[in-house]
């Protein structure tokens, strides 16, 4: 199988899992290492755009009619699963998390957490890594881009977040990008 065949043949498996496919099953799958796939994956990301990395491995993102908002939220480490939870307990997708760093200005990670089972796996990944919280670099602040099937659910979302103490209010310059 030559590379392009083997490039073609991610995209076919990409697009039709409904899972999120890790680099190693692919390595597995074509008989090469994970690397040669993550350099696969590298090129085919370059030409398409929707997909994405994860920290479960790769997904191909459908098109959605699915509204998101972005949510600015703060708490400590140990009240991410409460957090996580109550996103996708009403009916919410976690598609990201970002910062806005002083330095480094905004910084942003695709999650596609989208239920309890999803949380529990992010969190185990985080335990088993040397790795923190990405949101300990701001004190706590940070953003999640949220989908749900409409605004009404999004509207619930945000109350519950403000219910348990974790929603802070944009500020005037964040509000701009915050819903599509």
């Amino acid at each position: 199988m030559t590379t392009a065949e083997r490039r073609e043949s991610i995209l076919e498996i990409l697009s039709k899992a409904d899972t999120p496919v890790a680099a190693r099953e692919l390595a597995a799958r074509f008989g090469v290492s994970r690397q040669v796939i993550v350099q696969d994956l590298a090129v085919i990301r370059a030409s398409h755009l929707h997909i994405i990395s994860t920290y479960r491995g790769y997904v191909m993102q459908q098109d959605e009619a699915g509204s998101t908002r972005e949510f600015k939220v703060r708490h400590r480490p140990d009240q991410t699963q409460e957090e996580l939870n109550l996103i996708v307990d009403h009916g919410g997708c976690v598609r990201n998390i970002s910062i806005s760093h002083r330095v480094y200005g905004r910084m942003t990670a695709d999650l596609d957490i989208r239920c309890r089972q999803d949380v529990q796996e992010f969190l185990k990944a985080l335990e088993d890594a040397p790795s923190t919280f990405l949101s300990t670099a701001t004190d706590g602040y940070h953003y999640h881009l949220v989908e749900a099937a409409n605004t009404e659910r999004l509207d619930q979302i945000e109350q519950a977040l403000g219910q348990a103490g974790f929603l802070v209010p944009l500020q005037p310059w964040e509000q701009e990008s915050s819903e599509r």
